[in-house]
């Protein structure tokens, strides 16, 4: 029984769109041209960005009297407002752990957002744990949080293999602790020449299938 790392923002669950959905619907409330949601999503670097730093930026283009709490606790919910668990994405998991693979969450964030996502979509019902780096005092691509991941698993990290959309921490993280990994390239082309991936993927569901295959 294989141990399967699963990154969650952009893998597990998709969080570009859900980010997409918030930030043009602020935009419209606060009145800025909706050309702006370019800048918005630029400064949110997929979800890379502090959240802090981000409500500062917006705070400062747009001139608002609103307190950068209230900005970060917005952002978080709406994100969270409009995420859903795709039922493919559900349904591979599920044929994934018939054939014996034990689901892992490894994901850098905070406690409140990735914990609330997990729960609130359902996913935690198709995974066998998650380990957040908040949580863990480490992030990828440290290896120890894999290390963490397999322990709260109660099982070795031989045999893993690392799924994920981020070069650096998915990618370079599976590297560093010596194990095969999918990239999810979401258009993009492999750029570091540092590590490479095991396999190069569109999606999760070719990701699965190709580990399943191999």
């Amino acid at each position: 029984m294989p141990l399967l790392l699963l990154d969650l923002d952009n893998t597990l669950l998709d969080r570009a769109g859900p980010f997409r959905v918030w930030a043009e619907g602020f935009l419209a409330e606060i009145g800025a041209p909706p050309s702006d949601i370019d800048w918005l999503v630029s400064v949110d670097a997929d979800g890379l960005t502090n959240r802090w730093d981000v409500a500062d930026a917006i705070r400062d283009r747009y001139q608002l009297r609103i307190p950068s709490i209230d900005l970060v606790d917005a952002l978080h919910d709406g994100v969270v407002e409009h995420t859903r668990l795709d039922p493919l994405v559900a349904c591979a998991l599920q044929i994934a752990d018939d054939a014996g693979w034990v689901p892992v969450v490894v994901s850098n964030g905070t406690m409140r957002q990735q914990d609330t996502m997990i729960r609130r979509t359902g996913l935690d019902r198709y995974i066998a744990d998650w380990v957040i780096s908040e949580e863990a005092g480490v992030s990828k691509p440290n290896p120890r949080i894999f290390a963490l991941a397999a322990e709260r698993a109660r099982m070795r990290l031989r045999g893993a293999w690392v799924v994920g959309d981020s070069p650096e921490a998915d990618i370079g993280g599976a590297a560093a602790v010596g194990l095969p990994s999918v990239w999810l390239r979401r258009g993009r082309t492999w750029m570091d020449t540092r590590f490479a991936p095991t396999r190069t993927v569109d999606g999760l569901l070719p990701a699965l299938a190709t580990i399943l295959g191999a």
